[in-house]
């Protein structure tokens, strides 16, 4: 019998002021109360209690024990009523993480009316063009673009995204709209050093995967820079649909190539597997299904048709 135990036994023995009521109470034998005070005793190398055939006291040292015994279980008590509370109710510190630009036009926009919902949770948003490391960074879900691999992590599919070839419709009005993927090897390319997508550009034919590596005459450290530079007619971009949305609804950008395009990458809400969720980590991904799971701009197929 551990520590814990034997405070509550000796707890009980002192409040039932009795052996065999601290049994009853416990629902352990009466023997089995006899010895674990015997123990104490002897391991403390004091009498805490004061025995006759008639009655039971506790000794000075005794009254001491108890106290020290009724505030270390109520700690305890309290600690677990607070850890169970975090599974009830959602509380406490939330990290998430996803991509900067996705971060900035789908993420952050959606965290006010969480934390006006929950009121008990603080929130952090790491925000950074990298995968991250759940366990070890001590994030709580993630938002991730692309096949979840981990068997150690949950991950529900909110949306899709297409990668994208875009450039605006005066640069193709000049330089004329590739038919084919080849022919991209003569056109201005301006992309991101943050983009997964900088290198070999991988495209689909009639089921077969063609792969070329373009050599972008311009390179710059942020997607949406290389977004405004296609924007403004100077080349072609490869990016992800949803990062030119906006600018594909207004007219300022157009698709092409689209019967090349892979195949959608999936977008994903992602958490620990475990047995027990907390609260905070259960809503605020029930709450990112909802929202997210219901934008058509990351619905695959609906930002070629705008």
């Amino acid at each position: 019998m551990d520590r814990f135990q034997e405070m509550q036994v000796f707890t009980a023995v002192a409040e039932e002021e009795g052996f065999a009521a601290a049994a009853r109470r416990l629902n352990i034998s009466p023997p089995s109360v006899t010895r674990v005070i015997a123990a104490m005793e002897e391991r403390i190398g004091t009498q805490l209690l004061s025995r006759t055939t008639r009655s039971l006291h506790l000794t000075e040292a005794g009254q001491r024990y108890l106290e020290d015994c009724r505030r270390i279980l109520g700690e305890v008590g309290e600690a677990e009523e607070a850890a169970a509370g975090s599974y009830s109710l959602p509380c406490g510190h939330l990290t998430v993480t996803a991509s900067v630009l996705f971060g900035e036009l789908y993420i952050a926009p959606l965290l006010a009316e969480y934390l006006d919902r929950y009121p008990s949770v603080h929130l952090s948003a790491l925000l950074v063009d990298r995968v991250t490391s759940i366990a070890d960074e001590g994030i709580d879900v993630a938002i991730r673009i692309g096949h979840v691999q981990e068997a150690t992590l949950h991950a529900i599919k909110v949306g899709e995204v297409r990668q994208v070839i875009c450039g605006a419709p005066n640069y193709f009005d000049r330089y004329g709209r590739p038919g084919h993927p080849g022919e991209l090897s003569t056109a201005n390319i301006v992309m991101s050093s943050a983009s997964h997508l900088l290198s070999d550009w991988q495209f689909v034919n009639e089921g077969n995967n063609l792969s070329f590596r373009f050599d972008p005459r311009l390179v710059v450290t942020a997607n949406q820079a290389a977004i405004n530079i296609a924007s403004q007619g100077w080349g072609v971009t490869r990016v992800l649909s949803y990062q030119v949305a906006s600018q594909v609804a207004a007219g300022a950008l157009e698709i092409v190539l689209q019967d090349y395009e892979p195949p959608a990458l999936p977008i994903q809400v992602v958490y620990q597997k475990s047995n027990r969720v907390p609260a905070k980590i259960r809503t605020f991904v029930e709450f990112l299904t909802e929202r997210l799971g219901g934008d058509i701009a990351l619905q695959s197929g609906i930002e070629g048709e705008m």
